[in-house]
């Protein structure tokens, strides 16, 4: 079975108030990956999630998509060590982003 790794993306765009959150959280969900997804204050959508690269690679495709009432206008992303802190996928409050 392949290594998990850690997506950490900031997306940026019209991606508040547009349902960007569920969209996530929905996709996570239907992929297995772990981790969280919220609002920056900063108007931007911030997620960090665990799984197998491949997957992970997929679900970067659907952050770069977005839902259709969203327009993703550039999408950050860091490649770091999973950690397994996560025990499933969440929606956090909205904070400052860590990114």
């Amino acid at each position: 079975m392949e290594q998990p790794v850690r997506l950490h993306a900031l997306v940026i765009g019209h991606v508040q108030g547009v349902g960007f959150r569920a969209f996530v959280y929905e996709r996570a969900q239907a992929l297995n990956l772990t981790g969280w997804v919220r609002n920056t204050y900063d108007g931007d959508v911030e997620v960090t999630a665990e799984g197998p690269r491949e997957t992970l690679e997929t679900f970067l495709n659907d952050l770069r998509r977005g839902p259709r009432s969203a327009h993703v206008i550039d999408v950050r992303v860091q490649w770091e060590q999973a950690t397994g802190q996560f025990p499933k996928f969440s929606i956090l409050p909205t904070s400052y982003s860590s990114f």
